[in-house]
């Protein structure tokens, strides 16, 4: 069986109820976790342990916690205030958490879902944003690492081309896979808005409502939006249901055709503002 899973955020205890409720089996079951797998819940490094202790069970995404979490460790980023990254940044095998959380995937594709933490700008197929993804993630895993990480921050470019190079291009593509919520009809990223769709500023509208996008038809599933709530259609799945700010955690069970939610709810270990 295999199951997409929403956004952790290091709430530990509610991982593990969700893994009893579905009945999760290392040796018959597969994961596809969606990124933010740490920060902000109290037990980051809990749910790192117990991810990596699934190996082949478990494929996780990154989402932009998880690389704020390689640039506080790396100097390039200061820690924020809500960050809850110290057991991990202090513990004695930290560069081994490091380097297993550096050399996880930013897209895949399970059960015919496109998964990726945050969203898929309107002019990448399928097999783009998976080649683009990649492309990134060789640089992640590289010799280089902080040299990557002092040019992923910033809003610019905010419009993909195919001749972006360098930190341009490696920034649009973490952006988009990892930050984006609105976008214009030809493909301008936006990301002051983190509210629900109502919010959507002039012009811009939730990147999975853009008209012509390339994935038009491609089933896609991702996280990142808590306050977009659970979007369930045929095409979309939307799954970061706020379990950090005490909503729920999600599981989607999508072998053999299935469309079967499983949610538990969650402590609250954030506040909005706090």
């Amino acid at each position: 069986m295999r199951y997409l899973v929403g956004d952790l955020q290091g709430c530990g205890d509610a991982f593990d109820r969700l893994l009893a409720a579905i009945g999760f089996s290392p040796s018959r079951d597969h994961l596809v976790v969606l990124g933010d797998l740490v920060n902000r819940g109290p037990q980051s490094l809990p749910v790192l342990q117990r991810l990596r202790g699934f190996g082949d069970a478990a494929t996780c995404l990154l989402g932009n916690h998880d690389l704020h979490l390689l640039a506080v460790a790396a100097g390039v980023r200061p820690a924020h205030r809500s960050d809850t990254l110290g057991p991990i940044l202090d513990a004695p095998d930290r560069q081994a958490w490091l380097d297993w959380v550096r050399t996880r995937r930013l897209a895949c594709v399970d059960s015919g879902w496109l998964c990726v933490h945050a969203g898929v700008v309107p002019p990448w197929t399928t097999e783009r944003t998976l080649e683009l993804a990649a492309e990134v993630e060789g640089l992640l895993a590289g010799p280089d690492l902080p040299g990557f990480l002092r040019v992923m921050y910033g809003n610019e470019p905010r419009r993909w081309n195919d001749a972006l190079q360098g930190a341009d291009r490696w920034r649009f593509v973490i952006n988009a896979l990892t930050r984006m919520r609105f976008c214009s009809a030809d493909g301008e990223l936006e990301f002051a808005t983190k509210d629900g769709t109502d919010a959507a500023p002039p012009g811009f509208q939730p990147w999975f409502e853009v008209p012509g996008r390339a994935t038009a038809g491609q089933p896609i599933a991702f996280g990142h939006w808590s306050t977009l709530g659970l979007i369930d259609r045929p095409d979309l799945l939307a799954i970061d249901t706020g379990c950090v700010w005490g909503g729920a955690l999600t599981a989607v069970r999508v072998d053999g055709g299935r469309r079967e939610l499983m949610q538990v709810p969650c402590d609250q270990a954030r506040r909005p503002g706090a």
